[in-house]
């Protein structure tokens, strides 16, 4: 673990906190077991670092957690890389797969049935971004730790 801070609490933008991985090996209980880790991950933030993480950031980073490595377990061979960070006021959530191949969310169609997941992720993380790597490729998305204007 890394800690840095400014004068207002907040780490500087590539200082984080509090950081994790866990390799996942694909199998069906991954999905559970990333969303176990993503909630121990801000339970530790929120007593060990008595950072300020608001039952909205919680469920939506296991949101996320659970989209973002379903598409993986479904479309991608091989195992699973997530990293947890906190940084400033968020919490990144990365995952890497090994499929070379960039999602991309649908069209919008409420008559659908599955594939929102990235749709989904899209909506609620205040950033998403996507990176090819030289092998596969790592998606990231950053949710907010504390409620603030314009979160329910």
């Amino acid at each position: 673990m890394e800690s840095a801070a400014d004068g207002d609490g907040c780490t500087t933008p590539d200082v984080h906190l509090l950081r994790v991985g866990y390799a996942l090996d694909g199998d069906d209980s991954c999905i559970a077991d990333a969303r176990h880790h993503a909630a121990a991950f801000l339970d530790r933030a929120s007593d060990d670092q008595h950072l300020p993480v608001s039952a909205r950031a919680r469920d939506l980073t296991q949101l996320v957690v659970s989209e973002l490595v379903t598409n993986t377990r479904k479309y991608a061979p091989g195992p699973v890389l997530l990293e947890l960070r906190i940084i400033a006021r968020t919490v990144e959530i990365t995952v890497w797969d090994s499929d070379h191949r960039i999602p991309a969310a649908r069209a919008t169609d409420p008559g659908r049935i599955g594939q929102h997941g990235l749709e989904i992720v899209k909506a609620v993380a205040e950033n998403f971004e996507v990176q090819r790597e030289p092998v596969g490729k790592r998606i990231t998305a950053r949710i907010a730790l504390a409620d603030g204007p314009g979160h329910l």
